[in-house]
């Protein structure tokens, strides 16, 4: 399976950076325009909409069409894991349907001091069997601009003074 991964030191406290990441909203802050993000629904693991936390059995669809070209593509995933410990914190989801064969994203939280290093891991698989795995090294080419915009969006959003 392949891996992409993106670290950035945020100048903010880990209980801030662990917030903002943890709700919808945190989500459509982070998501770059040009994926045209659109939340279908949230439902909490009791089965409440639009829980204010995506904690460990929330399910998430969502759509997004590219540069608002051809269909709107549909995915669904669950956080399958949340924990938070002194000085650190994770949560990871997983694709239960949409266009990746695999999807499991981790995204971690570390505190260094006053500071936050934020780490998004994915493990992938990309779909058509080897065709997809033919294709996979390109797929960086989607992820860089995707995840550098998220992490920027990130700094700008709480290292900036409220």
């Amino acid at each position: 399976m392949a891996t992409y991964q993106r670290e950035t030191r945020v100048r903010a406290p880990l209980e801030d950076v662990w917030e903002f990441h943890s709700s919808i909203s945190g989500l459509e802050a982070l998501t770059p325009d040009w994926l045209n993000l659109r939340v279908e629904s949230v439902v909490g693991p009791d089965g409440d909409r639009d829980p204010p936390v995506l904690a460990a059995g929330t399910g998430v669809s969502l759509s997004i069409r590219p540069f608002g070209v051809g269909p709107r593509q549909r995915w669904r995933s669950v956080i399958t894991a949340r924990e938070r410990s002194d000085g650190s914190a994770y949560f990871r989801d997983e694709m239960i349907d949409g266009p990746f064969e695999t999807w499991v994203h981790t995204h971690s939280f570390h505190a260094d001091g006053d500071e936050t290093i934020l780490r998004d891991h994915v493990e992938y698989a990309l779909p058509f069997g080897v065709v997809g795995d033919a294709v996979t090294p390109f797929s960086r080419i989607g992820f860089e601009p995707m995840f550098r915009i998220r992490h920027g969006r990130t700094k700008d959003r709480l290292e900036s003074p409220h």
